[in-house]
């Protein structure tokens, strides 16, 4: 006895506010095209591939939306996205200061990106630049205390943008495992 085909109109589930994904209809088991794939339920990927790219698009149009209103409302602050996520990771670090390698890691830049990022910051008396006295290639970033001072103006808008403009679905998340490069 065969089972009736999947009706095309079906729908997965919507997870977690991602929008619903179509499963196509496929032919039963043994016919052309189906190299003998079982009738009952989607091929492999199927499902999850729209569920994923559904859920990439979501992500990253939160990302453009949020650094659309942070690069406007920190300017306000003197302070670009970047600038102001460096002296964000500064601020929670331990002693104030990151090894320039990991600072860049964190922040997602290059280190030549981040040098010249921090050649602004440090010309505007928000960080220094010092020798790592284990290891003389290495160098740290040290948030001044006018940096301290800056990071605490403007961390309550950056926090208030993203309150804002994030959906609460992607903040309930808690997504704070590392992403590997």
């Amino acid at each position: 006895m065969t089972e009736p085909a999947p009706d095309p109109s079906a729908t997965v589930p919507a997870a977690q506010g991602v929008p619903v994904a179509r499963q196509a209809a496929r032919p039963p088991a043994g016919e052309a095209g189906n190299r003998g794939l079982p009738a009952d339920g989607p091929r492999a990927g199927e499902v999850a591939d729209g569920s994923v790219v559904s859920t990439w698009r979501a992500i990253t149009a939160s990302h453009a939306a949020a650094i659309v209103a942070l690069e406007r409302e920190l300017a306000r602050q003197g302070l670009g996205v970047s600038e102001f996520e460096v002296l964000d990771r500064l601020s929670e670090s331990r002693d104030r200061k990151f090894r320039a390698q990991e600072l860049a890691d964190a922040v997602h830049l290059s280190q030549s990106a981040l040098s010249r990022l921090i050649d602004r910051l440090e010309k505007n008396g928000l960080v220094e630049r010092c020798l790592c006295g284990e290891d003389r290639r290495g160098i740290y970033v040290l948030l001044t205390d006018e940096g301290l001072r800056r990071h605490a103006e403007a961390a309550p808008v950056h926090r208030d943008v993203l309150a804002r403009i994030l959906p609460p679905a992607l903040v309930q998340c808690q997504c704070t495992d590392a992403v590997p490069a």
